[in-house]
């Protein structure tokens, strides 16, 4: 009997290249991504993504998105109800398991398992393995056709010029000593916008690149000046930098926004964010809450399941 799976989906390339991984095994059947969003601003956790890109990814994954609304603060008593009335729901639909993109953290694994446990469903780690094996991770990753952009960094591990840069080869080769290649530690946040994932790319662009306490997000806004043709072999997604003569960035202290050169390197087509959209604005209240700080960048077990990282910051 096949089992069939949800996968929880952070928007990074690790939930991503665990959908391509599952779709390999012909014993599941993936039937729908399972995101938290902080409802306040209605964004991804820690990665800050816009809900309407996780819906693009959805679309171009073929499977439907089954968010999770959040309130904003979020008590670990709100958060356990809402997902438990997710889990209900799933268990209700013939779901057998929640697959997870987790790397080698065990106390996030633990949580999991303990988080599941009695809900009639099983949680899958089809990534598993140990720090020694992430850089081949990653290199495989890139390998297959992955393409995902930086959306957060802890500057803590990782200089803050990192964020807003394309996931390749020449970022790889940046990383100082002691950064993990996946970002499994915390390190950094990904979106993910192309790959054998998908049947299409994600055309996005970066916006303002803000700091707020203590990490440095990237907002990435859909790219209205280029139209998917919804296959594979379509024109790549336009990564472009976003310009903007209009003052800082509201709500942040606006930093590295001109990425002319590394757009150029990401993509074949550079373009503006459309005139007059405040990039920078929706990224108010993005931030980790009161007590979440204690697990770096919201990658310990613990509260980030009460800030909207069901599958871990990826």
């Amino acid at each position: 009997m096949a089992k069939r799976v949800l996968l929880s989906w952070s928007s990074g390339k690790d939930s991503a290249w665990t959908l391509h991984v599952l779709r390999q095994q012909r014993d599941v059947e993936v039937v729908g991504l399972l995101t938290t969003f902080n409802e306040a601003v209605d964004r991804v956790a820690m990665h800050a993504v816009r809900h309407a890109l996780v819906d693009a990814q959805a679309s171009a994954a073929g499977l439907p998105l089954w968010p999770v609304l959040l309130p904003w603060p979020c008590s670990n008593a709100d958060y356990e109800q809402r997902m438990s009335a997710v889990i209900g729901r799933a268990r209700d639909e013939g779901i057998t398991h929640v697959a997870f993109g987790d790397l080698f953290l065990e106390d996030v694994r633990n949580y999991r398992i303990r988080q599941m446990s009695g809900t009639g469903i099983e949680p899958l780690f089809p990534l598993w393995g140990t720090p020694a094996d992430t850089p081949n991770l990653a290199r495989r990753m890139l390998e297959g056709g992955l393409r995902a952009v930086l959306t957060c960094v802890d500057p803590r591990q990782l200089p803050e010029p990192f964020v807003g840069r394309p996931y390749d080869a020449a970022l790889l080769a940046d990383l100082p000593p002691g950064v993990d290649p996946c970002g499994e530690r915390g390190e950094f946040h990904t979106f993910c916008f192309g790959g054998p994932m998908f049947a299409f790319e994600i055309a996005v662009q970066v916006g303002e690149t803000v700091s707020r306490d203590g990490f440095c997000f990237a907002d990435l806004v859909p790219d209205t000046s280029v139209v998917n043709s919804h296959c594979r072999n379509a024109d790549p997604v336009t990564f472009a930098s976003a310009h903007r003569a209009s003052g800082p960035c509201p709500g942040g202290r606006r930093r590295g926004v001109r990425r002319g050169a590394r757009a150029r390197r990401a993509a074949r087509v550079g373009a503006h964010v459309p005139s007059r959209e405040p990039v920078g604005r929706p990224l108010r209240g993005s931030a980790l809450p009161p007590g979440a700080r204690a697990h770096g960048a919201g990658r310990r077990a613990g509260y980030e399941w009460a800030i909207g990282t069901i599958g871990g910051p990826l």
